[in-house]
Parts: structure tokens; C-alpha cells; sequence
């Protein structure tokens, strides 16, 4: 049976996904905001990616919708893409609008969004996903992708199967719990390179904010010990390996990370994008999860706290990214 696949809540990274599955001939609908449905049907979508290829889907090619009721009405398959503050109302018109047989897959950042789902959504088929890469917009319909990787979901051979086209590499795991565990230590990095102003190559160049990334994702792994959650990694080094990898003379961080993953030089976290744009970010979902997680489990996190208290200031103070040096986030010398 073919798919009828609505994205719900399409951003950069559910219009970059859309755009490849309407490249590929699988008329998604795009629920999306009118400022970015405008933005569509003016320019298209022009996807680019650091390995070099591009794609135009123009705007006859591509359906668009505002409206969650018309978009929704059909689906078999919904893609959620929303930023995690918005998963709960998500939730609750995919309950009002969507058909109770339609698979539902969390396309998100965080670790309990498919659970919110799930509890909007009772007796319905709800499943986790993880998408690896970052996609930045660049305006004007222009999405580029600057990062590696293929889209993890909890296993469903059919799913997988409509979902995987040309540019999109998409696979089925048995783990997803610790797939976004590990999906999150990586993330942590999101707030530091939006507060660095600096793009994600150099950022993660500096030695200065590598440490304070490690002593992030110390905290991190701490809290899952105390979970029971052993994160899944994207390379071949255990994720529990990963503070020490960052802590290493930078030729040798460059050296072991390339066989993990690739950054195009340009590539920034969709949080820098956030700050510049005056929105409110989703570092509740990353550093304030693990200082929540951590006060339950009677542990501290002093470096996600000072991440969390920059990221709000630099929010309040709507001016974009602040530029800061490591040195104050208290995690430099870690």
C-alpha cells in the first residue's frame, strides 16, 4: 500500500525530509506555518548538502497545507517535526484530526517526545525516530544539510521501506531509548555553538569548548548510568568514550572524529539558527532534561546549569548569538 505521508509541523528538517520524499515521487503534505508555506510556494525548495549534491522541488511538485484538519484527514503516516515545546499540542490535533489506523513517527529532538505522543494518542501506533544530521535554513526556500548520517526508528519494515528514497537513508533499530540517549549527548553541543557564534567546524576546533562539551556529557552520562540507560554511539568509540575524545590535542580529535561523522565547514546547530532568529530554542530538551534528570537522581550538573543559564539570557536578550568564551560556562578547565 502506498503511504499517504503528511509532515507535521514542517521546518528546516521536516521540509528537507518532505522535499526528498516529493523528489522521489511520494506526495507528502507539508503542514506548515503560512510564513513558511508562503516562503514554499514563492522559492521551492532548493535542499544542498555537504556531500556536494542539490536538489530543486518546485512548489507545483509540493503540497502545502496550514490548515491540520485538511492536511491530516487522509494521512497513514505523519512525521512529527515539531520542536518539543510544541509535541503536546501536536499531539492533541493529530487526536482530533488524524485517523486512528495512521502510524505516527516522532522525527525529534529529546528524549520523551514519542511518550508524549503516546499519552495523546492512546491505542494508537506511535514510534520513536532519530534524525543524526542538522539542516539549516538559509531562506528563500534554501535548506542545506551540513552534517552525516541516516534517520533511526523504533523497527517497522514497512515504514522504513516508505520512507527510504534517494539522499534519505533511513533504518529500523531495536533501541531507540538509547539511541536518543546517545542522539542527546551529541546535542548537548547545539547550545555551546549557538553561544560561541562560531560555525560547528571551528567550534568544535577549539580545544576550549571541546572540554566544556566533555564535561556536558560527563554530567550526561552520569545521569543515564543512574537511569539504566546505556547511550547508543553514531561511531565506533562507545559513547562513554566521547568525553575523552573531545579532551584530546585537536589533531588528534580530528583524526579519530572523522571516522564518526562529517561537518561541512559552513554547518552551524539549528540553535545558533534560533538565536539569530529571535526564537526560543529547545535547550530545555537538552541541558535542563539533564539537570532536571539529574536533581531526581540526586546528582548534580553544574556545566548543563551554566549552559542553560547563558542560553535563556542570550534568548531574553533577543540579539542573536552572544559570542561567549568557554571560560565562562565553568567548563574549560574540566
Amino acid at each position: 500500500m502506498n503511504q499517504r505521508i503528511v509532515i507535521a509541523g514542517a521546518g528546516s528538517i521536516g521540509c528537507f525530509v518532505g522535499g526528498l520524499l516529493a523528489a522521489a515521487r511520494r506526495a507528502p503534505i507539508l503542514l506548515c506555518r503560512p510564513r513558511i508555506a508562503d516562503e514554499i510556494r514563492s522559492h521551492g525548495l532548493h535542499l544542498t548538502s555537504f556531500e556536494g549534491w542539490r536538489e530543486l522541488v518546485g512548489s507545483p511538485s509540493l503540497r502545502i497545507e496550514t490548515d491540520p484538519a485538511r492536511a491530516l484527514a487522509e494521512a497513514t503516516l505523519i512525521l512529527v517535526t515539531v520542536k518539543s515545546d510544541a509535541t503536546a499540542e501536536m499531539g492533541r490535533l493529530l487526536a482530533s484530526h488524524a485517523p486512528a489506523g495512521a502510524t505516527v513517527v516522532s522525527l525529534q529532538n529529546g528524549l520523551d517526545n514519542a511518550a508524549t505522543l503516546r499519552s495523546a494518542l492512546p491505542g494508537r501506533k506511535v514510534l520513536a525516530g532519530m534524525v543524526p544530521f542538522n539542516v539549516v535554513s538559509l531562506g528563500n526556500g534554501r535548506l542545506h544539510k551540513g552534517t552525516s548520517g541516516g534517520i533511526l526508528i523504533d523497527e517497522a519494515p514497512d515504514v522504513v521501506d516508505a520512507l527510504t528514497v534517494p539522499r534519505l537513508a533511513v533504518a529500523g533499530h531495536d533501541d531507540m531509548r538509547a539511541v536518543l540517549a546517545g542522539k542527546l549527548l551529541l546535542n548537548l553541543n547545539n547550545a555551546l555553538n549557538a553561544l560561541s557564534g562560531l560555525t560547528l567546524y571551528q567550534q568544535l576546533g577549539d580545544r576550549r569548548w571541546r572540554k566544556v562539551l566533555a564535561s556536558c556529557q560527563e554530567e550526561a552520562l552520569a545521569v543515564f548510568a543512574a537511569m539504566g540507560v546505556r547511550p547508543w554511539s553514531m561511531g565506533p568509540l562507545p559513547a562513554a568514550m566521547l568525553p575523552r575524545l573531545l579532551r584530546l590535542p585537536t589533531f588528534l580529535f580530528r583524526l579519530l572524529a572523522r571516522s564518526a561523522v562529517t561537518i561541512d565547514r559552513s554547518a552551524r546547530s539549528s540553535m545558533w539558527e534560533d538565536l539569530e532568529k529571535r526564537r526560543v530554542t529547545e535547550v530545555d530538551e537538552l541541558q535542563g532534561r539533564i539537570v532536571a534528570l539529574a536533581a531526581q537522581h540526586g546528582l548534580e550538573a553544574p556545566v548543563n546549569e551554566a549552559v542553560l543559564r547563558a542560553i535563556r539570557a542570550a534568548e531574553r536578550a533577543a540579539c542573536g548569538s552572544p559570542g561567549v568564551e568557554p571560560v565562562s560556562l565553568r567548563g574549560n578547565g574540566s
